[in-house]
């Protein structure tokens, strides 16, 4: 019988516990006896504890308690976890421990800064949630990163992004283990995608607020977004700044991160998202108030951005 093991604390994000065990649950009716998983929820000490959300959980063992070698061991992620410089040191120690001797481990959600701080992401692919990404990359530079993926697999390390992709992360696991059919009827059963389409990048924001909104390239942005129908120049957008193109796309990319370009062509599919949500407007339309021209060449780049097109978009995540 393979055994799952699943880190909580106080603060823990319940989705990220109760998404998993559900899978498994699930997918133990499926399955013979023999290959039936398993579950133990881990914690430091076996008392009720508080979820972020309000709701007590209580673990099966502590972690002085469950040093036996699992088959699969998860960290679940909670809201307090980027912030957190030091957490705390029983988790820390336990997960290094059983990290060595399980077939798979890792993290969902936000869990993943637990792993960087236990030294387990290490010249490692991993993800989390789209909004703690760059603090993680930042936080554990020797970790390598993707902001868009909704789950990865690094040899024996998995991590998940935010919270229902833990689901996610969980659906392929038993696909690994026991196939694919058996994993789409799971899905079935909790009614939700086998394997999702796209990527983190269908649900966040490409364009963030600048850390001056008074300076050139703010100013550049605001011209952009106010203007987002027009085709632009790094000439012209550098008029806008004040400054020579050369210096304007340098300084640009210093303080952005991205060149003018990429910059315009975000900002055009953010845009383009706001009205498939909210409008029922034909997409040719939307493609030229965009700034795109063309509808096929609003597909072509909300494809290559977004994983999906925008017709599946607007079937996700309209409103109403």
């Amino acid at each position: 019988m393979p055994t799952v093991a699943i880190a909580i604390f106080p603060g823990v994000q319940a989705l990220d516990v109760a998404g998993p065990v559900d899978v498994f649950s699930e997918a133990n009716g499926f399955l013979a006896p023999a290959d039936r998983y398993e579950v133990k929820l881990i914690s430091a000490e076996s008392v009720p504890l508080r979820a972020s959300n309000g709701m007590t959980l209580v673990a099966d063992a502590t972690f002085d308690d469950a040093r036996e070698p699992f088959d699969l061991a998860l960290v679940a992620g909670g809201p307090a976890l980027p912030n957190n410089e030091s957490p705390d040191t029983r988790l820390l120690d336990w997960l290094t421990n059983v990290a060595a001797g399980c077939g798979r481990y890792g993290s969902i959600c936000t869990g993943a800064f637990v792993l960087g701080h236990a030294g387990l992401l290490d010249a490692r692919n991993v993800t989390t949630h789209w909004q703690h990404a760059a603090q993680l990359a930042a936080q554990f530079p020797q970790a390598r990163v993707d902001f868009d993926r909704i789950y990865l697999r690094d040899g024996p390390l998995v991590t998940s992004a935010g919270v229902t992709a833990g689901i996610d992360l969980s659906l392929a696991l038993v696909a690994e283990d026991h196939g694919p059919h058996t994993a789409l009827a799971v899905a079935k059963r909790l009614v939700v995608f086998a394997q999702r389409q796209g990527g983190q990048s269908q649900f966040s924001p490409y364009l963030t607020a600048p850390a001056d909104d008074t300076s050139p390239v703010a100013r550049v942005q605001a011209h952009v977004m106010e203007r987002i129908r027009e085709r632009f120049t790094v000439k012209q957008l550098a008029d806008v700044a004040g400054m020579s193109a050369r210096n304007f796309a340098r300084v640009f990319v210093q303080e952005t991160g991205v060149t003018p370009h990429e910059f315009v062509e975000r900002a055009r599919v953010d845009a383009a998202r706001k009205l498939l949500e909210s409008s029922g407007a034909a997409l040719k339309a939307i493609a030229y108030d965009c700034g795109f021209g063309t509808a096929d060449r609003m597909r072509i780049v909300f494809t290559k951005r977004i994983g999906v097109t925008p017709m599946g978009y607007r079937e996700r995540f309209r409103a109403g």
